[in-house]
């Protein structure tokens, strides 16, 4: 289809000292000499020149900034002032300027529109779309529409909440009992096969059978416990939510997710209720959950690490909406669909972009941003290529070969091979319990420390080496169908190059380099600085990723060179300049306007059209230009030079060396302790039944959450974390460094939605209240954060209570009031309040040292006040029946 593009630390609240009628001219106007009042009370300074810049000239940085913009919140007398017009209009007099008088936007985009019409129209759009009303945003506030009584359920109490963690609690435990009977039985069928083939037919077989009642089972229970999704609304913690968490679960955990991207993939989402069309391709691994709400039509490609589940948790409660996408739709990587969103035929929405609730894309336009605005700029990568269902079906047939034939038979025959091949080993299973004897613990701390040891090895030579194998068979620059040898082959270089144990340990140190240039990165001549790169890189393959001389990237790194339409992909090269410094969370496209010396900033959405920017800063969704550095980060420079440079690095060197050795360390230690447990629970199992293996499950959890604990507790007795700002070679930071490799909370993803989340984090460090739903919050910093009652913490969202930018490396406290929601995605960064009952937009980025007031609604890239975040419709069933009929 062919389509034209159509194209804003707490402060504190003592009394600012006016500006010397000197500074001002004596006859500004108004506006003028109230901010430069304002601005002289946060610099602690009695002149303030209307023309010096804040940034260049009066020393300000971007948190000095943030406390200049909430003072001047605070006064009535002032219009509202956010950190996109402060950067936008770095001066006095231009910041006065543009607030009497909002300039106009760039040609081609959307106006940064502090009273939300722009917003409002597209609103009103949607709201025809999705067949109801939604909030109107008046003179920069939000006036939400305010929903019947009847609509809004009442907060659960702390009967309900304890009451739905036990009954999650007896569902993991029910689960459990279910997989240990069905485990055994295999175990013991496959065990009683004579030979190699007999083992191997065996398991091949039981690995077809049971991985298809897996799928299912998360399909049958949808339609048994909830029937069709329905729009709607129903407090958390409630009997119909938990009905939903079981259902979430299931299908979250459901074995379909190997084959995102796969035809096999879309079938499993139509037999969970989804309306999808024809040569539809999926890419993400965020599985939608309300299906019946999902609606893609033909040849729509939805790219990978997009948000669409059809549904969010605001204000204590489950809310519930459509999604719809029209033909030949290009969702690009990083988005964020909320609820009541829909994008006409033939539309697009770019990378690290969002459409709040309410929003609506017309047919055949192009729309970036958070929220999401028009723009000219054209997303599609890649054109089509034929893709038949022959095609389809081979390609699913080999898939699904590979993995009933080859890895579950492997996997699930190996014991019984063993004990095949050395009967003698059949003795280790006696009637007399093994674990009384010393000598089974000596015997699996062995067994551990040579699978544990030789499998890293293993894996290290099988990244670096099988790959570069692959890698001839995919010529860069030319377009291959979906679903073929092609794409098999892409999808294996991109999984095996891509283990997040090998960039966790090396990353945030000087071996970090040396690991990614032998997977295949081009990093030029390497400027070593002993964190050039985070513990969180990715990509879609290593070969044509570079990275410039002097560049420093942060976590969250995602290199797109990879592009994909609904049925073809093709690779191109991706190139990160030179000197320049990437912060977290960042989505960087093959097609980069991004150039040498540059500062993209947390979250930012990197340009693909216009000029090449270099020596400037970039921030935002759409991104715009900010300064490339301040006066304070300056005074770090000295250290990163010369014989100074050299032995602070090889201090900084030796510190990363017994950190990593300390994380194997650690990461060992949980593995023995693991398989000490299940080789006991086996043992047990002759004896007792399948008892001992239901509750390994259960005593392995308790364990991790135990150890891991433990082991934060130790770390920050040692070294507790605070507000830090020092260079990247002070010994302070390197602890820091030392406290992000050794604490992990990936398993914090199995308590998702239920109160033991909030249990975990209280064992953590973190200041959290009563009732707090998380349904996928990730805290990096866990003592420096404080979590009031009854917050509603959305999945994918990020509280981060540091950030680093070139060799400085900053640090403070981050403190939600009560009540208070982060939509979908949301991220904020250090230094920050939100007050009570506040609510921060989806794929929004609260920036350092901003202050949301109480009850405020803030959204978009940077957050802002005056964003309306989108009410969308819910039910209209009688009162008394809603909630009964929002999940049936």
């Amino acid at each position: 289809m062919t389509c034209n593009n159509f194209a804003r630390s707490a402060a504190g609240t003592a009394p600012a000292p006016r500006a010397d009628a000197s500074a001002s001219g004596g006859g500004e106007p108004p506006t003028e000499a109230l901010l430069a009042e304002v601005l002289a009370g946060v610099l602690h300074t009695e002149h303030i020149p209307l023309d010096g810049h804040f940034f260049t000239d009066l020393g300000a940085d971007s948190m000095v900034m943030a406390q200049f913009c909430a003072r001047v919140r605070k006064r009535d007398d002032l219009p509202t002032v956010s950190m996109k017009d402060v950067y936008r209009s770095p001066t006095i007099r231009g910041l006065a300027a543009e607030l009497d008088f909002p300039q106009a936007a760039p040609a081609g985009t959307a106006a940064p529109d502090p009273s939300g019409a722009a917003i409002g129209a597209a609103s009103a759009t949607a709201a025809g779309a999705t067949g109801g009303a939604v909030s109107a945003t008046v003179s920069g506030t939000t006036a939400e529409a305010e929903a019947d009584p009847a609509e809004v359920p009442s907060r659960a109490r702390t009967g309900q909440y304890v009451l739905c963690g036990a009954l999650q609690l007896l569902f993991f435990l029910g689960m459990s009992f279910v997989a240990a009977l069905v485990l055994a039985s295999g175990y013991e069928w496959i065990r009683g096969a004579s030979g190699a083939a007999g083992i191997y037919l065996r398991s091949a077989v039981f690995a077809g059978v049971g991985f298809t009642a897996l799928c299912c089972l998360s399909v049958v229970a949808k339609w048994l416990l909830i029937g069709r999704f329905r729009a709607g609304r129903y407090p958390v913690w409630s009997l119909g939510y938990l009905r939903f968490w079981c259902v979430k679960s299931l299908i979250r955990t459901s074995p379909m997710r190997l084959f995102v991207g796969t035809p096999l993939y879309v079938l499993y989402l139509r037999a969970l209720g989804a309306k999808i069309g024809r040569n539809v391709a999926i890419f993400s691994r965020n599985v939608p959950v309300c299906t019946d709400l999902l609606t893609v039509e033909e040849g729509t490609v939805i790219r990978k690490d997009v948000f669409f589940a059809c549904y969010r948790a605001h204000d204590g409660a489950i809310e519930t909406g459509p999604v719809t996408l029209g033909r030949d739709v290009t969702v690009s990587e990083q988005t964020v669909l909320d609820i009541g969103t829909s994008m006409g035929d033939g539309a697009q929405l770019g990378h690290a972009s969002s459409l709040h609730g309410g929003q609506h894309v017309p047919a055949c336009e192009s729309w970036h941003g958070s929220p999401a605005q028009p723009t000219t700029t054209d997303f599609r990568a890649v054109e089509a290529a034929p893709c038949g269902g022959l095609r389809k079906v081979l390609y699913t047939a080999a898939q699904l070969l590979l993995l009933l034939g080859v890895y579950l038979p492997l996997a699930l025959g190996a014991v019984g091979l063993l004990f095949a091949v050395l009967p003698q080993l059949d003795a280790v299973l006696n009637p007399e319990p093994a674990f009384t004897s010393p000598g089974f613990y000596l015997d699996t701390l062995t067994a551990s420390f040579v699978a544990f040891f030789g499998g890293l090895l293993v894996s290290l030579v099988t990244v670096n080496t099988v790959p570069r194998l692959l890698r001839p068979a995919i010529e860069p620059g030319r377009v291959y169908p979906l679903f073929g040898v092609h794409h098999g082959v892409q999808r294996a270089l991109t999984r095996m190059t891509n283990l997040r144990f090998f960039v966790l340990l090396f990353g945030d140190s000087s071996a970090i380099v040396h690991y990614l240039r032998c997977l295949g990165y081009d990093l030029g001549r390497i400027e070593q600085t002993g964190s050039n790169f985070g513990s969180l890189v990715k990509h879609d393959t290593p070969y044509l990723s570079r990275v410039g001389t002097g560049t420093m990237v942060a976590d969250g790194l995602s290199v797109i060179n990879a592009d994909f339409s609904s049925t073809s992909f093709r690779f191109a090269p991706s190139s990160i300049g030179s000197s320049s410094f990437l912060g977290n969370n960042i989505v960087y496209p093959a097609r980069s306007r991004a150039g040498d010396d540059c500062l993209l900033a947390t979250k930012v959405m990197v340009p693909i059209d216009g000029p090449v920017r270099e020596g400037v800063g970039l921030l935002g969704s759409p991104s715009f230009e900010i300064p490339r550095t301040v006066m304070r980060d300056k005074r770090f420079d000295h250290l990163a030079t010369g014989d100074e440079l050299r032995r602070r690095l090889g201090a900084k060197n030796k510190h990363n060396a017994f950190t990593a050795a300390l994380y194997l360390l650690m990461r060992w230690i949980h593995f023995y302790v693991v398989v000490l447990i299940a080789m006991t629970a086996v043992d047990l199992y002759h004896t007792h039944g399948i008892t001992p293996i239901a509750l390994a499950s259960l005593v392995t959890l308790v364990f991790t959450v135990v150890y891991y604990a433990l082991v934060e507790r130790i770390i920050t007795r040692v070294q507790p974390l605070k507000p830090l700002y020092c260079s990247i070679y002070d010994l302070s930071f390197w602890r820091h460094e030392r406290f992000w490799k050794l604490t992990t909370h990936r398993y914090m993803q199995l308590f998702n939605g239920t109160p033991f989340k909030s249990v975990v984090w209280r064992l953590l460090g973190v200041r959290i209240g009563r009732r707090v739903f998380d349904d996928g919050c990730s805290l990096i910093e866990r003592s420096l954060v404080t979590i009031g009652d009854d917050c509603t913490l959305n999945a994918g969202t990020v509280i981060q209570c540091h950030s680093q930018e070139d060799g400085a490396f900053k640090s403070d406290r981050a403190t939600l009031g009560a009540g208070v929601t982060l939509g979908v995605g949301a991220f904020v960064h250090y230094g920050t309040t939100v007050g009570d009952h506040a609510r921060i937009a989806a794929d929004s980025f609260l920036m350092k040292g901003e202050e949301v007031p109480a009850r405020e609604g803030w959204g978009g890239n940077p957050a802002r006040e005056g964003v309306a975040v989108m009410r969308v419709p819910v039910c209209r069933e009688p009162a008394e029946g809603r909630r009964a009929e929002a999940l049936r």
